[in-house]
């Protein structure tokens, strides 16, 4: 049994299309919390963050947008999850990817003052590894990993707490990767499994190899699951859609080998945007995904008769 803790991040300020904002409340009507409990897992809502105000951060990057409002999330979420780290698994409900610059802060914080390597695997079409200065869409969700892995660039956030080694970070599923964010990951350790290592190796020995690394270290995993990983055939509510994605089956069987593995530590839902979905659908099947990830296997699920 798990202590789930959910914390709602309604961020919206990450990118330009609204609606991600309204992911929380959707998480939440969509069933998550009883679909955890029938698992035997307990909940603890903790709601919405609402960060401090804004204190006027400017950086040279003429494109960046909402930069003070991303620090204030960053700094909110770095001692939420900190926090919740100390009572049980957190599970942050999202709002743009953005919110990962403050999450991967606050359980990687965690993870140093227990004395344990933190890991990440990143489930994203998207590799995330702009800085500050080289995103040309100013799209603060494209960020997050470059500011965990610390990379420079970042001066208008806090320091991150420990930034962590490329080798201990895995891009899953990627399948769009800008020129600046390529010749950067070039330069480091990060296992990037995108869409054509999956393609000719399958799911299964990839992430089975990066798990094993993690048991092997006695490492902390915090799992940023994006709803653009999957394909957007089965989860159209995301504003950034790329075709190719995981289908149904695949992305149930990545979250059951990581239940299998018992490795998860902590958990990020991302950029579901309600006001794209199809009556709910894109939602429903992150709840269930998130079942498998907590112990729910797809041939138990109920099959419906028409």
């Amino acid at each position: 049994m798990t202590h789930c803790i959910l914390i709602g991040a309604p961020v919206d300020e990450g990118q330009r299309r609204p609606g991600c904002l309204m992911g929380p409340a959707a998480y939440r009507v969509a069933g998550l919390a009883s679909t955890l409990t029938e698992l035997g897992h307990t909940v603890e809502d903790r709601g919405d963050l609402l960060p401090a105000a804004g204190r006027g951060q400017t950086c040279a990057n003429p494109a960046v947008h909402h930069l003070p409002e991303i620090v204030a999330w960053t700094e909110a979420l770095r001692a939420a999850g900190c926090a919740a780290m100390e009572e049980g698994m957190p599970i942050f409900l999202g709002g743009d990817h953005a919110l990962a610059l403050g999450t991967l802060a606050g359980v990687a914080a965690h993870a140093r003052a227990a004395g344990r390597p933190q890991f990440v695997l990143w489930l994203d079409a998207h590799s995330d590894f702009h800085t500050i200065e080289t995103t040309g869409s100013g799209n603060l969700h494209g960020t997050p990993l470059a500011y965990a892995s610390g990379r420079p660039g970042f001066e208008p956030f806090p320091a991150f707490p420990a930034p962590i080694p490329g080798r201990n970070i895995c891009m899953f599923g990627i399948r769009s990767v800008d020129g600046p964010e390529l010749a950067a990951l070039r330069e480091t350790e990060i296992v990037v499994n995108d869409m054509r290592v999956l393609d000719e190796r399958g799911i299964i020995a990839p992430l089975r190899e990066f798990l094993d690394r993690v048991r092997a270290e006695n490492g902390m995993l915090h799992v940023s699951l994006d709803v653009d990983f999957l394909d957007p055939s089965i989860a159209p509510a995301v504003g950034t859609t790329v075709p190719g994605g995981a289908t149904f089956r695949e992305a149930h069987l990545v979250c059951e080998l990581l239940h299998e593995s018992g490795l998860m530590t902590s958990l990020d839902l991302v950029e579901l945007n309600p006001f794209l979905d199809e009556r709910g659908r894109t939602a429903k099947l992150m709840v269930d995904l998130v079942g498998s990830l907590m112990g729910r296997k797809v041939f138990d699920r109920p099959t419906r008769s028409f």
